[in-house]
């Protein structure tokens, strides 16, 4: 049967086995504009002999709209997609979801999106939905119909757009487009993410005969055999890809060790090729944890279908390419904090870029008898708070084996360089045995050498025929990573990897260089960036003017200061009783009796909730607003509007503009110029080389990278080298790596004998580059001392766990090599490392004890201690 010529109901003999298990329900959301009630219709519909439990979703009138259909997750239900479905029937759409078979009350076997199995029952449901009288109709038997969902919904979306031409518009998330591809890539089996598969569904047995039978073979032999790479083949998109021509929005995860973003790039180049208009997303999170960005996502796929089922050419379906970068973490709500890169169009994965030099001899390492001990990469099944999260944490958690591995290593790389997509490189690959199988993987290795997986992705490859040997082009994992100045890049190639089956026969592998490493760099530096607003202009040159304004206003209302106070002249900061209450309040108070004092050499972190008082401390602190009372001394002189001593002091505001069209140096002369001060004050040089801007100092300010643009803040910020450093938020807008440089050159200036005061929410950055806290709260003092003090010390992680750990399981993990101790917890087990202790090491043991890990996380001490500290106010 063609499904794709359905174009009437073929399952009248089956309709009388329809049963009503519920009458409508109606749920009337409470917010201000009144939406519609949404109506809720479960039925169990009889399709072939099997059951399909379905809800389907609508608002009240008579007018006809366009249906969609919602496919949920392998493992799950419909009831993982009633929110959707109920915010899309109150946007204008007749809504059905289902439980696919073998999931949820629905009954048969699990195939796999079989086309003669699941394929054909979304056929059979567009049958339905052409008769309901609330659904617009093309033609008879024609409903207006748009399919999404995500991962196993996904690709019932895709195979449907494939199979039946009734299928208007897709929107498929975190899926496959070839699912042989996905679980046997280059030929090596994905045995921990298979047998997850298999897991989660109920066991073999809820899988139809022949694929429980694969699975079965294949998890044995661990090689995936021609048979069961056509079976899965055949259950692909990919299968279909000619028959595609539907608008299609394609989401894909950038955590996803499961189906990662070439799945959805060969997907984009397919159905883009038959003429139909292609969006493509990649988003933080994916199958390995992280942000699925739900709310932004389903709004763009609501968007997609009102432009496209609707109609609708006022609707804004969103760039042709979006790419989500992490700017940081806010640690007051425990949210990463996200951004979108946008193109308008879709570069691919391997666009032009950079050639990388990678050096590095021939060399030889083992496949050990067994293939153990297995190196660690992905972790599949811990999800949100998978490997994946510690990586962007720039947590090591990648472990190799010494001898089982060869790498090469790149020259520090100069300036900031953003991968986008796909590096490759040819090596030549020899071995004993007469085939080989590879883990390749590139690593961000920092200047302290800690080396970093992007997203924990490694590419997997059998190399057939290699005892004669070979050389072997690799593609390696897609990726959105940021290389920061002065990192490099490091090849490795492993012959284990957990997550995979590798040849359990002995062998010796020897790899050499063929060629370069090529680095795709499509949304990077050499991006065209979008022109500055005119303020930008303008505003170096009004900000120094209306500093000087300010200066000579205030030095003319400003009565004599208070003399200075010899005993605190070498002190940077002495606050006391320091008060300040809100505009028109007698007894309302921004500040009140606050005194702390800040000694050289020290970078103080001030903390606190919003609301706390941090900013309105800082604004006295710089003179820029007077206190009601008590006193702000530095180096012993009071400080008032205008106080001579404030050139000694210099601050950080966040959003500093720059002349775009002018270089770096030429930016910090022209503003040192309009302060007036002398040329031979302003140490440049010695602010430059703190700031680590190297040679793009010589370049355009409107080529520079966001990270590039903050440093260059700080570095007029240090004009003068001033002794007393103020930075507010600092590392606003920048990503993990060009946060780590700003650590760093906070604590080089420090270094110096001068000081810093940084006022973050970040309280990972603050426990790392402050040697010493001040925690506000309601304005008032809450604690202030080192950090080590306030936070404890040690290197902890939290592991949380399916079920309770019993106490002799964790006396064997506080045994384990590198563990100072492991405490249970209600979720799981605190983990103290010692110094010889490693993530990726205990992540190994933890697997090799049989602990029913579900997540693994840093234990942020500070933020524990921050929310101890200032309770209800986070």
């Amino acid at each position: 049967m063609d499904l794709r010529r359905l174009r009437r109901p073929r399952w009248i003999a089956a309709a009388a086995s329809v049963v009503v298990l519920a009458a409508a329900g109606t749920w009337t959301a409470a917010a201000s504009d009144d939406p519609p009630p949404v109506h809720r219709t479960d039925q169990i519909m009889a399709i072939d002999g099997v059951r399909i439990d379905t809800s389907y979703f609508t608002t009240n009138g008579t007018g006809r709209r366009p249906a969609v259909l919602l496919g949920h997750g392998f493992g799950g239900s419909k009831n993982d997609v009633r929110q959707q479905a109920q915010d899309l029937a109150r946007d204008g759409y007749a809504v059905l979801t289902w439980s696919a078979r073998g999931f949820g009350r629905s009954t048969g076997k699990v195939g796999l999106n079989d086309p003669k199995g699941e394929v054909a029952d979304v056929s059979r449901l567009i049958d339905w939905l052409a008769k309901q009288p609330q659904v617009q109709l093309d033609r008879p038997g024609d409903p207006r119909v748009g399919v999404a969902g995500a991962s196993y919904g996904g690709a019932i979306s895709l195979l449907a757009a494939g199979h039946d031409q009734r299928v208007d518009a897709i929107a498929p998330s975190i899926t496959y487009w070839n699912l042989s591809d996905a679980l046997f890539p280059n030929g090596v089996f994905k045995k921990l993410w298979a047998g997850i598969f298999v897991n989660s569904a109920g066991g073999c047995a809820k899988f139809e005969p022949q694929i429980c039978a694969m699975y079965q073979r294949v998890a044995q032999s661990g090689v995936p055999d021609a048979q069961a790479e056509k079976m899965l083949e055949e259950r692909s998109p990919s299968a279909v890809a000619k028959d595609i021509k539907v608008p299609t929005l394609l989401v894909q995860g950038q955590t996803d060790s499961l189906f990662p973003l070439n799945q959805a790039d060969a997907a984009a180049k397919a159905i883009r090729a038959n003429g139909a208009p292609v969006d493509v997303d990649w988003i933080a999170g994916g199958h390995d944890g992280g942000d699925l960005e739900t709310s932004r996502v389903q709004s763009r796929v609501t968007h997609w279908f009102d432009r496209y089922l609707k109609d609708d050419k006022s609707a804004d379906t969103g760039p042709a390419f979006r790419v989500t970068r992490t700017l940081g973490t806010d640690t007051g709500d425990g949210e990463t904090r996200l951004t979108g890169v946008t193109a308008d169009t879709y570069p691919g994965l391997e666009s032009d870029g950079h050639k990388i030099a990678l050096t590095g001899r021939e060399q030889d390492f083992a496949n050990p008898a067994g293939a153990g001990p297995p190196a660690v990469s992905a972790l599949p099944g811990l999800g949100g708070g998978g490997l994946s999260q510690l990586s962007s944490l720039s947590v090591g958690v990648s472990l190799d084996f010494p001898g089982q591995y060869a790498a090469f290593e790149s020259a520090p790389v100069r300036d900031d360089l953003r991968i986008t997509g796909s590096p490759t490189v040819t090596v030549h690959v020899k071995s004993t045995s007469d085939d080989a199988v590879l883990f390749a993987k590139v690593y961000d290795v920092g200047a302290n050498g800690r080396q970093t997986l992007p997203s924990q992705l490694v590419e997997p490859i059998r190399v057939e025929g290699a005892k004669a040997g070979k050389d072997v082009t690799i593609t390696l994992p897609a990726i959105d990573h940021d290389i920061e100045d002065g990192h490099r890049l490091r090849l490795v190639l492993a012959s284990t990897d957990l997550g995979y089956a590798s040849p359990t026969a002995p062998a010796t592998y020897s790899v050499s260089l063929k060629s370069d490493l090529n680095v795709p760099t499509a949304l990077g530096e050499n991006t065209p960036q979008a022109p500055l607003p005119a303020w930008v202009w303008w505003l170096p040159l009004s900000g120094a003017v209306l500093a000087l304004i300010l200066v000579a206003t205030g030095r003319r209302r400003t009565a004599a200061p208070a003399a200075p106070e010899p005993e605190l002249s070498e002190v940077p900061l002495q606050i006391t009783d320091l008060s300040k209450r809100y505009a028109k309040s007698a007894d309302r108070y921004a500040v009140r009796d606050l005194s702390f004092r800040v000694e050289k050499g020290q970078v103080l972190g001030l903390l606190g909730p919003n609301g706390a008082g941090k900013t309105t401390t800082l604004r006295m602190l710089m003179g820029l607003i007077r206190p009601d009372g008590g006193e702000v001394r530095v180096f012993g002189h009071a400080i008032a509007p205008g106080a001579p001593v404030l050139s000694r002091v210099g601050a950080f505001v966040e959003g500093a503009g720059f002349l775009p069209h002018l270089s770096g140096r030429e930016n910090l002369e022209l503003y040192w110029r309009a302060t007036g001060r002398p040329p031979e004050d302003a140490h440049l040089e010695e602010a430059l080389e703190i700031a680590g801007l190297g040679d793009a100092l010589s370049r355009a300010v409107r080529t520079y990278s966001q990270g590039m643009r903050q440093r260059l803040a700080i570095a007029q910020a240090m004009l003068g080298l001033p002794d007393l450093l103020i930075l507010d938020e600092p590392t606003n807008g920048l990503d993990p790596p060009q946060i780590r440089e700003m650590r760093e050159v906070m604590i080089r200036y420090a270094a110096a004998g001068r000081t810093v005061i940084v006022s973050s929410h970040l309280l990972s950055e603050v426990e790392q580059s402050c040697t010493h806290l001040v925690v506000m709260d309601h304005g008032k003092l809450v604690q202030a001392g080192p950090v080590a003090e306030i936070v404890g010390s040690g290197d902890t992680l939290l592991v949380g766990t399916a079920v309770p750990v019993e106490e002799p399981l964790a006396e064997k993990v506080a045994a384990l090599p590198g563990v100072a101790s492991a405490l249970t917890t209600d979720d799981g087990l605190l983990v103290r490392l010692d110094t010889e202790g490693s993530a990726a090491r205990l992540v190994a043991d933890l697997v090799r004890l049989e602990v029913p890990v579900e997540s693994v996380g840093p234990h942020r001490r500070l933020e524990d201690a921050f929310l101890t500290l200032i309770g209800d106010s986070a």
